[in-house]
């Protein structure tokens, strides 16, 4: 690089560098897509359970159009997913890869994460406008944001529930067992509330959430596999100072997007019976910009924040605290409502969420 109008103290190898890491960024976000299209119409999962074929065999296996499989398969083989034997024009998943890109991997699976993604590029015209007008967003601009949230809660806490989530609070699940009165915020999808229904089934389980459609299904599911004992409703939670009387509140990565996080936190501590529990999971981050560096899912966090969490937040007219509000912020919160004695977890399991027992 030989401009004359670069300073004088310009540093070359660090601009090839630099060039190089956003070559390496556009190209991993554009295999990321690839990713998710591979896991939602089953490829992966075809790959894996057949010995090296050609595209032919892999799209009859899978149901798919060969065109389109064939030139997919050029994306995986190209950024080293997928291996390839030019000679005999076969293609196979390593079972090392296919651990963390099939259905069966679950809870490993990060082609479910990858999903995101997608579902932040679907609203990029519309957040444009909001860069210059300062507005927010809503859940109906996002066409699969329920759906792939689901998916990926499902991994990281449905499936550990039972065994990883629920026995950081001691006694909790002699206490379920027994019976008790829970209700989930911003329950989402309802799969965590399904679950401990079913486990659970001399407690009594309610969700709540401001979208019906997001517990549309749940509430089919759990109809049909009679379960009495779970029930849904509707509900802006900024609009109540207590949801009742409950010995357990669940909020599974549910308040720092809401209207009024901090006046969600309260009412939470208004619907707990003496002695109930409130069990928090939320992002994990700090609101320390530098104490996120060395996080490598730092990037996509923020991103998520950007194009979701923050602008639904200010679409209701709430604070826009955004996906990485931090611990610090969540502590402060809870010791606000009036929980005197909090407890942060980090489980093994989960590598982006903390989780709270804060007592009334």
């Amino acid at each position: 690089m030989n401009d004359l109008s670069l300073p004088a103290d310009f540093d070359a190898e660090r601009a090839e560098a630099f060039a190089g890491q956003l070559v390496g960024t556009i190209t991993n976000a554009a295999t990321s897509i690839m990713i998710s299209l591979g896991h939602r119409v089953g490829l992966f999962d075809a790959m894996a359970a057949l010995p090296p074929s050609r595209s032919e065999a892999l799209a009859a296996s899978a149901g798919l159009s060969e065109r389109y499989v064939r030139e997919w398969l050029a994306v995986m083989v190209t950024s080293r997913i997928v291996d390839y034997q030019p000679k005999a024009q076969t293609y196979s998943l390593p079972s090392e890869h296919a651990a963390f890109l099939t259905r069966t991997a679950a809870p490993n699976n990060i082609a479910v994460t990858s999903q995101f993604v997608g579902v932040a590029a679907s609203v990029e015209e519309q957040m444009i406008e909001r860069f210059v007008s300062g507005d927010g967003l809503h859940y109906d601009h996002f066409l699969r944001f329920h759906e792939v949230m689901a998916e990926d809660s499902y991994q990281t806490t449905v499936m550990p529930l039972t065994d990883n989530i629920l026995p950081i609070v001691p006694g909790l699940i002699e206490r379920l067992e027994d019976g008790i009165d829970v209700v989930d915020v911003a329950c989402g999808g309802g799969r965590a509330l399904l679950k401990m229904a079913d486990a659970f089934p001399n407690s009594t389980f309610t969700g709540i959430d401001l979208c019906e459609d997001a517990f549309a299904e749940a509430r089919v599911q759990a109809i049909k596999d009679g379960m009495d004992n779970l029930s849904f409703k509707t509900l802006d939670l900024s609009t109540v100072a207590t949801l009742g009387a409950f010995d357990l509140v669940t909020g599974f990565d549910a308040v720092h997007d809401q209207k009024d996080p901090l006046g969600l936190v309260k009412t939470i501590h208004n619907s707990l019976n003496e002695g109930g529990v409130f069990l928090m999971q939320d992002i994990g981050g700090s609101r320390d910009l530098v104490t996120n560096m060395e996080n490598p899912l730092a990037p996509l966090l923020f991103t998520i924040s950007l194009m979701h969490c923050t602008p639904i937040s200010i679409g209701q007219g709430g604070p826009g605290l955004g996906t990485m509000w931090g611990v610090e912020t969540a502590q402060e919160f809870l010791a606000d409502a009036g929980f005197a004695d909090v407890q942060m977890h980090r489980l093994p399991h989960d590598q982006v969420n903390a989780y709270f027992v804060a007592r009334r």
